[in-house]
């Protein structure tokens, strides 16, 4: 028999529904970590199977932070002007602008980086492993990449709220959670007196 109160900080913590909740304790014997790991590989996989659906729909937000001097813009899809107006979807989006205004990420995913910054970075990373075994220098600069890539792209950073979650797996758990595609299409972020440049 599983614990009800598990079952709600499971649902409290991931979002999913508290059958699924129920099934994946039932499934991870109890282990709260283990079920949650469950889940989440099944929202990805929901997620992933939701991807190719269109998304027309949806809401331009925006958010001014620190007495205006960040401001973020951003639109996310959706499927259904139904889910546009959901206050989950709302709340959604809210937090993603909250993500932008403070983690700075420059593109939502990996494939918009401009090539010749990713090169000039593989460049530099290349030269501070110089010497070490060719074996190693590519599994180090790839981690160096990726590690650059979750500084830059929105999708790949921790969420701010919760740092186990990448804004990736975020949105995963919400696509499950309101049983649609949703997708971050853009967004600009201003603060007063930045560098224009990327770095």
């Amino acid at each position: 028999m599983i614990d009800p109160s598990l079952v709600k900080q499971l649902r409290e913590k991931t979002n999913a529904g508290m059958m699924d909740c129920k099934r994946a304790l039932m499934e991870a014997n109890g282990d709260a970590a283990k079920a949650e790991s469950i889940l989440r590989t099944k929202g990805i996989a929901n997620a992933d199977k939701k991807s190719s659906r269109a998304t027309e729909e949806g809401i331009v937000a925006s958010y001014i932070h620190l007495q205006g001097k960040v401001g973020v813009l951003i639109e996310v899809n959706c499927e259904t002007d139904f889910v546009a107006k959901n206050e989950i979807f709302r709340e959604f989006v809210k937090d993603i602008t909250l993500q932008i205004a403070a983690a700075h990420p420059v593109v939502v995913t990996r494939s918009q980086v401009d090539s010749a910054l990713v090169a000039s970075e593989r460049t530099v990373y290349e030269a501070q492993v110089k010497g070490k075994p060719e074996a190693i220098i590519e599994k180090i600069v790839t981690g160096k990449l990726d590690k650059f890539y979750s500084s830059i792209c929105l999708m790949e950073q921790p969420f701010i709220k919760n740092p186990d979650l990448t804004i990736k797996d975020y949105v995963a758990s919400k696509i499950a959670e309101l049983g649609e595609n949703i997708v971050i299409r853009r967004f600009v972020r201003y603060g007063v007196g930045e560098n224009l440049d990327v770095h």
